[in-house]
This record gives structure tokens, C-alpha cells and sequence, in this order.
């Protein structure tokens, strides 16, 4: 039953360069066999459009090409690059959006390009991803250069005016700087980590999602699953107090990845830590709620 929220594939061999998990990108089918026989039903895939994230970057036609081969399997997201069209802070990307809306995207993500929340092509982005009625997945950098993601500072400011500024837009975390945030004893040197050991009160995620009901939590990744494993205790309390607004992922990017979120959140509802409710909205009926899906329960 379960819908992954955010997944990464190619339908054509790309060779990309990094550290261990960044080589040949999964294919469609290598997701079918990693996450089916787990209780995945549906994936949400997210192109890699803008140039910081990847050396060969992808075409949201890609993507629509693999929903179209797997229409019950690939659930098809846009990305947009905020210096599309005329590179001008007032393009108009309605343009862009509604046109891959129509041919079957339900949101967008994942956003990388480097460049603060408050950059006046973000703000641009976000103003016509809200008067389009799309959601929009983020990662988050802690600097300028030499990573990709939207740049905040230590207790997400940035963001925090996104939020505020349209507040119709609903918005996904995502990635390091953005999941460390939920402790309140976050170090700058732990901003692009995976911290470990108890949660500490007064972290900036959970006071932003206390205190904006347009911000959800992507728990893909290794960021996603650190952030509600690290202090098992506190993350049963999390999901059951966002369980509207949560949502399970994995961020398979590489057919080597692993996915010990599924087996966390499992074994937490079947050891009653989370209820059947909170697992179910988790799981799949808070992505069917979000992106317009049939339910099927």
C-alpha cells in the first residue's frame, strides 16, 4: 500500500561521480524489485533538472517517459529551474508548470539549484507553484558553492519567510540541514550531517511545522530516517504529533542504496509505539491527500 514520496531514476545510463551511492542511478525496474517486495506500491519519481545536482542533468520528459511505461508504478514530479526562460526574476513559469501539470506531473521537487529562499528567482518559483496549486519538495545547503540545495542559515530564518510569504504553498523538507534542525543543540559543524543522540527541545523543525501548517516533512534519505531513529522515543511522539504532514521515503538514487526507513516505521507500528492511523497517513494517505491520488484502501 505504502507510496515512496521521492525517488530518483534514469531510463538512460548516465555514469555520475561522487562518493560511495552516487554511481549508476536505478532504473525503473531496479526500483520495481527494491521497494515491491517491501510493501511499496507507488513511487514518486523527481528529476535532477537543475545543473548543481547531477553531471548530466535530466529532462522532466525523462520522467514522463517512465510514468508512461510504468503508469501504476511512477508517479511523475516536474522540476523547475528557477533561471528558465529568461533567466529574469519575473519570468512567467505558470507557463512551465501548468504545462507539465497537464501531462500528469503532481508536484515539484526535488528544488537544488543553489541560491538562497529568499532569492527573488525562488520567491518566483514559490509565488507560481502557489497560484498553480503545487507543492514543492526542497533540499536545503548550508552555503553558497561546492553542495546544491536552497541555502538557509542555522535555525532555518530563511525559510521560516518562505513559509510565511505563501502561505497557500505547501512545502517539503528535506536533506541534512534541513532534518538536523529538529534538535534544539545543533552545531554549525552538524548542519550537513547525520547528528546522533537525543533530541533536544527547541529545534527548528519542530517549532516551524508547530507553528505552519504549509510545512511537511519528506522523511526520505538518510537525513529523514537519522532524524527519527536517532532518539527512537522522541521520533514515535513526532509522527504521532505530524502525522497529518508526514510523509515516507526513501531517495533511491543508486541500486546499492537501502531503505531502513520502511523496517523503522514497521516495526514501530507493530510494536504499537505509533497507531494505525499515524502509520496508514504516514505510509501512503497523506502522498494521496497531497497529490490528488485515488485512495485505495
Amino acid at each position: 500500500m505504502w507510496i515512496d514520496i521521492h525517488v530518483h531514476t534514469r531510463m538512460f545510463d548516465t555514469p555520475e561521480r561522487g562518493g560511495e551511492g552516487r554511481g549508476k542511478r536505478a532504473t525503473p525496474e531496479e526500483l520495481m524489485a527494491m521497494v515491491k517486495p517491501q510493501g511499496v506500491r507507488a513511487v514518486c519519481a523527481l528529476p535532477g533538472v537543475p545543473p548543481e545536482c547531477s553531471w548530466f542533468p535530466q529532462s522532466n520528459e525523462e520522467i514522463l517517459l517512465a510514468a508512461e511505461q510504468y503508469p501504476d508504478f511512477i508517479i511523475p514530479f516536474m522540476n523547475i529551474d528557477p533561471r528558465q526562460g529568461n533567466n529574469s526574476p519575473d519570468t512567467d513559469l505558470s507557463y512551465l508548470m501548468e504545462h507539465y501539470k497537464e501531462r500528469g506531473c503532481k508536484a515539484i521537487g526535488e528544488l537544488t539549484a543553489n541560491m538562497p529562499f529568499d532569492d527573488p528567482y525562488i520567491e518566483n518559483v514559490f509565488k507560481h507553484a502557489q497560484a498553480c496549486e503545487l507543492s514543492v519538495t526542497f533540499h536545503i545547503a548550508p552555503k553558497k558553492g561546492g553542495c546544491y540545495g536552497l541555502i538557509d542559515h542555522p535555525g532555518l530564518p530563511l525559510l521560516e519567510g518562505a513559509l510565511k510569504k505563501f502561505p497557500d504553498l505547501k512545502f517539503l523538507g528535506h536533506s541534512q540541514p534541513f532534518w538536523a534542525e529538529i534538535s534544539g543543540d545543533l552545531s554549525e559543524e552538524e548542519r550537513n550531517t547525520y547528528p546522533k543522540g537525543p533530541v533536544v527541545e527547541g529545534g527548528a523543525v519542530v517549532r516551524l511545522m508547530r507553528e505552519f501548517p504549509n510545512l511537511y516533512g519528506d522523511m526520505s534519505a538518510g537525513s529523514g530516517h537519522n532524524a527519527v531513529s536517532r532518539d527512537p522515543e522522541f521520533g514515535y511522539q513526532f509522527m504521532a504529533e505530524f502525522q497529518d504532514r508526514l510523509l515516507f521515503g526513501t531517495d533511491i538514487c543508486d541500486p546499492r542504496n537501502e531503505t531502513p526507513l520502511i523496517d523503522f516505521i514497521k516495526d514501530a507500528h507493530a510494536a504499537g509505539h505509533i497507531s494505525q492511523e499515524a502509520y496508514e497517513k504516514i505510509c501512503w494517505r497523506n502522498a494521496e491527500k497531497l497529490l490528488g491520488l485515488d485512495s485505495q484502501s
